[in-house]
């Protein structure tokens, strides 16, 4: 259920709304907008009599959500969220690069890469310091070393930094040294990390799972927000199907999809989503023409010994190359790239 309030409603009347719902045993959410406040309530098993909240001062309409997903849903709140992450938007008219290696595996490794996608045009970096591997004997991370590596990068090239967290445990430490929060595809549906991120003071980027619907991911971004933490960004990274030409099949109609359904900014990630160097220039313009609100793309400085994702890595010169066919693309489309 949501609660709408009038135009002119002051904080005491918000207020009064807030504590009513929680008098009766419910949870509220106020989402601010830019013309009305709105309260979300969730925690009710059953109907909720919306008389008692219609008739209290300064509420203009009490609206019944019908989507499984109550926060994240347009029903809640139509216009787009914007998150922000040290000074960079997510959201709206802007376009946000993300760039750096699977994994953080030296601190030289890792400065080069940070310079060479600053020069390109990049606003956050992103590097693992713990990788959830398919096998028990690949890299595995640094953990953190790792994640103070990437608190160098952030004070030597003033890039925000996004990182993994692959389980509670590793949550707080993640935290500590990183902007952004990833939770990765095989966490999608880890309950126990959404709830823990949940309740971070970071904002979070949140994987669609491998073979996640539309719904699931936006039913498992719900986790996020019913615990209080409202900046959560979507990411594409594509599913899996039975085509054999590509490592994951990239759904590109997944960004107009959420788009409708919810008003959380969405990303698309080319790299995992083809899984070949080829692949991932066409897909990542491919990703702004229908509508995403950033990328986020891996790039190594020597691809080929990467202990992590090398032959989906781009060289330092070919990102450069696709930032610049970005920009013009960006034009095209009444867009700009954050830079």
């Amino acid at each position: 259920m949501l609660v709408v309030m009038g135009r002119h409603a002051g904080q005491k009347e918000i207020d009064e709304v807030v504590e009513k719902i929680t008098s009766i045993g419910l949870r509220p959410h106020v989402i601010p907008g830019s013309t009305r406040t709105a309260i979300g309530i969730t925690g009710n098993t059953g109907p909720i009599d919306p008389g008692i909240l219609e008739i209290m001062p300064g509420v203009h309409e009490v609206i019944r959500v019908t989507r499984p997903y109550k926060l994240v849903s347009r029903e809640v709140k139509q216009e787009d969220t914007r998150i922000e992450v040290g000074g960079v938007t997510f959201g709206g008219s802007g376009f946000v690069v993300i760039a750096g290696p699977c994994a953080v595996e030296t601190e030289t490794q890792t400065l080069e890469t940070a310079k060479k996608v600053k020069s390109a045009g990049a606003t956050l970096f992103r590097g693992g310091a713990f990788k959830p591997r398919t096998s028990p004997y690949s890299f595995q991370g640094l953990g953190e070393e790792g994640l103070k590596i990437l608190a160098k990068v952030r004070r030597e090239y003033g890039l925000p930094v996004v990182t993994e967290a692959i389980d509670v445990e590793s949550v707080s430490l993640v935290e500590e040294y990183a902007d952004v929060i990833q939770v990765g595809a095989r966490n999608m549906q880890n309950f126990s990390l959404l709830k823990r991120v949940g309740r971070a003071q970071r904002a979070v980027l949140l994987k669609r799972g491998m073979s996640a619907t539309v719904e699931e991911l936006l039913m498992s971004a719900e986790y996020i927000l019913s615990e209080g933490n409202y900046q959560v960004i979507l990411c594409e990274r594509g599913v899996r199907t039975f085509a054999d030409h590509t490592r994951n099949t990239l759904d590109l109609s997944a960004i107009p999809a959420v788009k409708r359904l919810s008003h959380l900014p969405i990303i698309v990630d080319p790299s995992h989503g083809t899984g070949r160097r080829d692949k991932v220039p066409p897909m990542a313009m491919a990703g702004m023409a229908v509508g995403a609100d950033g990328l986020m793309i891996e790039v190594h400085i020597d691809p080929d010994r990467a202990l992590s994702d090398g032959p989906q890595s781009l060289y330092p010169q070919d990102f450069d190359r696709l930032m610049q066919r970005l920009r013009h693309l960006a034009m095209a489309l009444d867009r700009s790239i954050t830079e």
